[in-house]
């Protein structure tokens, strides 16, 4: 995920957890708060219920990557944060990728026609 998609302060993940809606499953948790600039950042996180410093380390980079293929469909406006739930350790990456996807349809982040894969 490029550097200016980064939600990386302190400050800010913390303003998303209690302010903002979140959305749930299984793998992941999707935190979504509007953001005060106007742009798009992404935080990644995992608690110790994923595991050790290598299994959360892993999963993060694993979900970095699963939503890195959906940024160019992604509204702009918005702070999001991603919460890795313990079963993500042992989800493939196509399953981190549609739980991830899901995810944004739900908070109706997704852009309508823009890079989708639905084809009639």
């Amino acid at each position: 995920m490029r550097r200016r998609f980064r939600l990386s302060r302190s400050t800010d993940f913390k303003r998303v957890r209690r302010i903002g809606k979140s959305y749930a499953h299984p793998l992941v948790v999707l935190v979504v708060d509007p953001n005060p600039e106007g742009g798009l950042r992404i935080g990644v996180s995992a608690g110790r219920t994923v595991g050790n410093a290598v299994l959360r380390n892993r999963a993060k980079r694993r979900l970095r990557a699963a939503i890195d293929g959906l940024l160019p469909t992604l509204k702009p406006g918005k702070d999001l944060i991603f919460l890795a739930r313990s079963a993500i350790s042992t989800a493939s990456y196509i399953e981190i990728q549609a739980a991830s996807k899901k995810l944004l349809e739900r908070a109706g982040l997704l852009q309508q026609g823009k890079g989708s894969d639905d084809r009639p």
